[in-house]
């Protein structure tokens, strides 16, 4: 396994297994770094990536509703209430809570999964504001993405929307006839069969009725101390901050003797290095022949 940040490459002694590119959220973000310092887009990638007969085992997009237009509660209370049209025999709906410091309970969010999570093709909305609460201690009225729908499939399904993705380059055309195709949102009509209801308004309007265009948009971070830092912050912070106390008090170094007895692994050396570094630095611009210049 070789690991750069969040970007993971895991390879196998056994060829026929080949090699596996794991980008998540954040490994996305870390290898949009590299792709603009090589001057590439997305799609450039994906096309080398079936130029050299790779294969696509997972894919997801995802549409950030930053104005509030989703109601995810509303969207939950629809589906039970069968106002829903769609191909998903499956749904199932979460709510977080977790214990704050009065030991009250505080809302942690509401998850909305359309379609069984072991098919090759469902749909996910949640509410971001609080995840990014529950995550990183971000107030939900600060978070800038308050919603997320998330479009998750693998295998074939995930290939044919990359081959969309790179025959038109435009990803709302991609995500937004996946989702009219699998799913649509109504209101009860009793005297209507329920294929001729209307669709809802804040759905027609999240689908695009008088909604602004969306692009594939991107936001590059490249790969920095942040997540070590942040883990330091919240796990071991406190308990730092308790041994200082106890030197004062005790008129001892623990905690600077700690630090210098302690050894740096490779993994640490990595990171010193990565920062120390710039992403063109990192990008070897020498291309083998034998490779015909993929990857």
């Amino acid at each position: 396994k070789y690991v750069l940040g969040d970007i993971n490459i895991m390879c196998s002694m056994q060829e026929h297994l080949g090699v596996l590119l794991e980008l998540k959220g954040k490994g996305c973000r870390q290898m949009e770094s590299y792709l603009l310092a090589q001057e590439r887009s997305w799609y450039d990638f994906m096309l080398d990536c079936l130029t050299a007969s790779g294969k696509m085992k997972r894919l997801d997009l995802a549409i950030n509703d930053k104005a509030g237009i989703l109601d995810i509660p509303k969207l939950k209370e629809k589906y039970k209430a069968g106002e829903c049209i769609s191909y998903f025999r499956m749904q199932k709906d979460y709510s977080g809570t977790e214990k704050c410091g009065s030991d009250l309970p505080k809302n942690t969010g509401e998850t909305l999964y359309l379609g069984s999570t072991s098919s090759e093709l469902y749909m996910c909305a949640y509410q971001k504001n609080y995840e990014q609460y529950v995550k990183n201690g971000i107030e939900v009225e600060d978070t800038e993405i308050k919603n997320r729908f998330e479009i998750r499939m693998k295998n074939e399904r995930a290939y044919y929307a990359v081959v969309d993705l790179l025959t038109y380059r435009d990803a709302e055309r991609t995500a937004f006839s996946i989702i009219n195709h699998y799913v649509r949102f109504v209101d009860r009509e009793d005297d209507k069969p329920k294929s001729q209801w209307k669709t809802n308004d804040d759905w027609a309007w999240f689908v695009g009725e008088n909604r602004e265009p969306i692009r594939l948009t991107t936001k590059p971070e490249p790969y920095t101390l942040q997540k070590a830092l942040h883990w330091l912050q919240r796990q071991v912070a406190p308990t730092i901050k308790m041994v200082q106390a106890l030197d004062r008090e005790n008129h001892t170094t623990i905690l600077k003797d700690m630090i210098e007895q302690a050894e740096l692994k490779g993994k640490h050396k990595h990171l010193l290095q990565l920062e120390k570094s710039t992403i063109e630095e990192r990008i070897d611009t020498a291309v083998p022949q034998e490779n015909d210049g993929i990857f």
